[in-house]
């Protein structure tokens, strides 16, 4: 059974700093470009970041800047480090991995979230 399982969201204040991880498992990752989306309340699901397999990373302009994605794809794991946080970067983060398509656009598993809140 493939699983995307997130861990590292809390409460944090503005200006501070949260490092998110994703650990994949059920199957080899190989060739997967793996990221971030984020679903703020009342919004739409938005890209966050996205990683390939080889270290090409992709940014949503909104965080770019502010975020480093990486991953460890011995562990079959990506990071997301949120530095600068902003109060509108509250949100529920999802980990996601896709086959074809190096911005996510088309993912083939998902994880359930982890909620990011930043105060003011």
């Amino acid at each position: 059974q493939v699983q995307l399982v997130e861990s590292g969201g809390g409460l944090v204040q503005a200006g501070e700093s949260l490092t998110l991880s994703c650990a994949a498992s059920g199957r080899t990752f190989s060739g997967y470009a793996m990221g971030w989306f984020r679903q703020a309340p009342g919004k739409e699901r938005e890209f966050v970041a996205s990683i390939t397999w080889s270290g090409m990373s992709h940014y949503a302009n909104s965080v770019k800047g502010r975020f480093t994605i990486s991953r460890d794809n011995a562990k079959n794991t990506v990071y997301l480090r949120l530095n600068s946080l902003k109060p509108e970067d509250t949100a529920v983060y999802y980990c996601a991995a896709s086959r074809y398509s190096d911005y996510l656009s088309s993912s083939d598993y998902w994880g359930q979230g982890t909620q990011v809140t930043v105060s003011s």
